[in-house]
This record gives C-alpha cells, sequence and structure tokens, in this order.
C-alpha cells in the first residue's frame, strides 16, 4: 500500500477524463495531473485512497514528444485549462480516446464494432470563448478578478486568459480599474461584506456587440451612476449595462433579479444564418466556431426530408430545433427554465418559423403527453446537462420509440451509460466527438441512434 508522501516511479499509460496522467504502481490506479501519455515520471502520493491515488510530479524522466510549452503565463496555478502542456493534434487524439474509455468504463457496448470518428478541432484553438465570469477580489489593496485556484481558495488575477475572446478580455481588465477608481466595495466572501462579486463579459463573436453584467451581493450598487457613465466612456463597445444580485451562499454565478443599468436589454449574436438576442441570463454556446460544425453535425445525424416531427429536448432558447426546422415537418422544444422558452418563442417568431413549438416542462411529462394526444415524434434530439439525461426521460423515449435519437454530449461517461440504457432497442450508429472547449479536457459528442428493426 503507498503512503502519503511516498515517491515512487510511474509510467502514464493514457490521460483520465479530467485530463491528468493515468498509471499504474502495484496495480493501483495513480491520478497524476500535468503527466502526459507515454511519459515516465517520479512521482510522490498527495492523496491515498483505498481503490487509488493521487500524486504530482517531481520529475519527468522521459517526456512526450507530445509536451508543448503552455502559453498562459498562470496555467499551472489557474485550472481553468488542463492540456496547454500537450500539443493541439494530441489534444485531439486524447479527447477521442476520453470518449472510448467512457463506452469501456460506463457501457456494455461492444467498442471495436462502433463507428466513433477523429474528432472535429479547430483551426485557431485559442480566443474562442465568448463569455467570462471572473469573480473580484481584492489583493495588496488592489481589485483582482479571476478564477479561485485548482487546489485551494485562493483568487489568481487573470489579465489576459488565452481562451478568452480579446473584447472580454478587454472589459474585464477596464471595469477591475474602474471599480478600484471609484472604490466600489468588493464583495468578501468569508465576511460576507462588500458589494460587487463578479464580472461577466460576453461578446457577440460575429456581431461585435459586448454585454457587461455586474454580479452584486446586495440591491445597492455604491456610485451605481458614476460607474455606468465611466463604463459608457472607457468602453464604447459595450451595448449592453445589467446589474444582476445574488445575495446567497451559492457556487451559482446568478441570482434571480437582473437590471439593466444602460443600452439594451440584449445583445445580438449570430449562428449561421440565424440572429440571437441575449439577455443578461440567456443561455448560449460559448464557442460560436464550433457550435456552427456542432449543429450541422446534428442535422446531418436528423437525416430530415421535411416529412418528421422532431422533439428538440433541453432546448434552452431554441438554437438546435431552429437549425432543423426549414427541413422539419414540424419541432416541438421543451425546457424547464421559462426565460429560456420565452427567447425560444421569439427566436422563432423573429425567422419567421409557424412549424416550431415551445413549451416549459420536462421532456419525460410532456412527451407521453403529446403522444396519447396523437402527436408522435419519428426523431427526438437530446442536449442534456453534464449528469445525462433523466432516468425517465430514457425510459419515456423507449416507450415512444422514435426512429432516430440524436444524442448531443457534454460529459462521454453520462452519455456512454445513457446509451447503454437505450442499446435494448437503438443501435449506435457512429459517435463524432467535438473539441468545443480547447486546452481543457471536456469533450462534446453528437452520438447517432437508430432504431433495431426499423
Amino acid at each position: 500500500m503507498l503512503q502519503q508522501g511516498q515517491q515512487f516511479p510511474l509510467t502514464i499509460k493514457r490521460l483520465g477524463i479530467n485530463g491528468e496522467g493515468v498509471g499504474y504502481f502495484k496495480k493501483q490506479v495513480v491520478f497524476v495531473p500535468g503527466a502526459l501519455s507515454g511519459e515516465e515520471v517520479v512521482v510522490q502520493a498527495t492523496n491515498v485512497y483505498p481503490t487509488y491515488t493521487e500524486g504530482k510530479i517531481v520529475r519527468i524522466r522521459k517526456r512526450s514528444p507530445h509536451r508543448v510549452k503552455p502559453l498562459c503565463p498562470v496555467y499551472d496555478q489557474c485550472g481553468g485549462c488542463q492540456l496547454q502542456h500537450l500539443d493541439y493534434n494530441a489534444q485531439l487524439e486524447a479527447k477521442r480516446d476520453i470518449v472510448i474509455q467512457a463506452l469501456e468504463r460506463h457501457s456494455r457496448l461492444d467498442i471495436e464494432a462502433l463507428d466513433i470518428r477523429p474528432t472535429i478541432g479547430m483551426d485557431d484553438p485559442w480566443h474562442y470563448r465568448n463569455k467570462s465570469q471572473f469573480q473580484v477580489g481584492v489583493k495588496k489593496g488592489r481589485v483582482i478578478a479571476g478564477l479561485y485556484s485548482m487546489n485551494s481558495h485562493e483568487l489568481i488575477d487573470i489579465d489576459r486568459c488565452f481562451i478568452q475572446h480579446d473584447a472580454t478580455n478587454r472589459v474585464t481588465t477596464v471595469v477591475k480599474t474602474i471599480l478600484q477608481d471609484l472604490r466600489i466595495p468588493i464583495y468578501h466572501e468569508r465576511k460576507k461584506t462588500g458589494v460587487v462579486r463578479t464580472i461577466v463579459a460576453r461578446v457577440g463573436f460575429f456581431t461585435g456587440d459586448v454585454q457587461l453584467v455586474i454580479v452584486t451581493a446586495t440591491k445597492e450598487l455604491p456610485r451605481k451612476e458614476l460607474f455606468v457613465a465611466e463604463v459608457k466612456r472607457r468602453l464604447p463597445e459595450v451595448k449592453s449595462i445589467a446589474q444582476n444580485i445574488n445575495g446567497q451562499k451559492t457556487s451559482l454565478i446568478f441570482g434571480d433579479e437582473t437590471v439593466v443599468l444602460a443600452g439594451e436589454p440584449y445583445i445580438q449574436e449570430v449562428l449561421g444564418d440565424f440572429s440571437f438576442e441575449l439577455s443578461a441570463r440567456a443561455f448560449f454556446q460559448l464557442n460560436p466556431i464550433q457550435t456552427v460544425k456542432l449543429y450541422d453535425e446534428v442535422k446531418k445525424a436528423a437525416a430530415l426530408t421535411k416529412n418528421e416531427r422532431v422533439v428538440d429536448a433541453y432546448c434552452g432558447v431554441g438554437t438546435i430545433g431552429l437549425w432543423l426546422a426549414r427541413e422539419a415537418k414540424e419541432v416541438l422544444g421543451m425546457d424547464t427554465i421559462p426565460e429560456a422558452i420565452d427567447d425560444a418563442r421569439q427566436n422563432a417568431e423573429r425567422h419567421g418559423f409557424t412549424n416550431v413549438t415551445y413549451a416549459v416542462g420536462k421532456a419525460e411529462e410532456l412527451l407521453p403527453k403529446w403522444v396519447k394526444e396523437g402527436w408522435k415524434p419519428d426523431v427526438i434530439v437530446v442536449d442534456p446537462p453534464r449528469t445525462g439525461c433523466d432516468h425517465a426521460l430514457l425510459k419515456t423515449m423507449l416507450q415512444v420509440k422514435p426512429k432516430t435519437i440524436v444524442y448531443v454530449s457534454c460529459n462521454p461517461s453520462s452519455l456512454a451509460r445513457d446509451i447503454d440504457t437505450l442499446a435494448k432497442q437503438y443501435r449506435v450508429e457512429y459517435i463524432q466527438p467535438f473539441d468545443l472547449f480547447p486546452h481543457t479536457a471536456h469533450v462534446e459528442s453528437v452520438a447517432k441512434l437508430v432504431r433495431r428493426g426499423k
């Protein structure tokens, strides 16, 4: 049994689902952040558990030929990215392998027989995120904003994040200075004092519109008029300034109440042929360039001929449903967030679609009701959160029996579990991994499932 603090040699066999190196010492699995496949390292055990050990690199004896120097100066401290030290093409291969590992661990499918395609990556894998949410703090009397360090509660000041669009970097930097200049009190998490918690900046990649949301612990924002005036003066590109109030002790960024302080309540964004209005809290894909490729894959997998009824489960603001609407007979979308459904309805109306309907509620509750009323879907598209599809929805889909299920996944483990459940009646035609978040361990996938004996 390994002891905490013990040093030992380790050969890294592969990358784990969080981007860490995985090796075996005397048959026990060891996870080592920062280690790469094929490397021989000396590791120190940091945490020893009955079934696995976590360790850190003491030194690298044999380096991977794919190891590169990270671009970001705070990469090791920040933890926002996990793979900047791995050459980009090797990242794409590793992400396909992460999907395979998840299927091996969480499904009984014959992996050899599956068509798991090479990961679709980016031509330029930097500055791709359209939104930043940086926590605000004070260090040595100076206002800082960034992310909490990986293994501690220390806030790392990030001046320029290399995966963020430059417009959001600029807004965050300037807003930090304005908060400092106006001496607006910064929220102190432990003492529960102060006001400003988070700076949220979002840019429309294809319109250049910028949105700023200041998240505060109180309704009162001291020197509010001055703050707005300074933002307008120093950041003329900001089209929408809002304040969100979140007085709760929570890891969630946003509270329920949002007040527009200046400018428009929305910014515009364009995806393919569609334009979207994004309010302060509206969910929108964080990498618009890759999202277009992802949605085109969904359209290809759905293979519509204008005769199909389509369900867009977990529809959000309706992006996937709209992407498919021209080729579908009818699209029904649902989501549990009323604001998202309001946005979805407006988006459909603005684009002149009359064959799209949106409802507030859970797919597993609405679908059986519609089927009872005689509306049966031919294709169901699911784009669930990281936890995967609700078990009741999986059961419902098996009862409703659409010809095709297109599963859009942001978590290979829940994808593997869910398609294992659906495999009773559905054959996996293919899985296409996508890299929506270069330099992180995240991997998205589109899986096409076709009903057996169809």
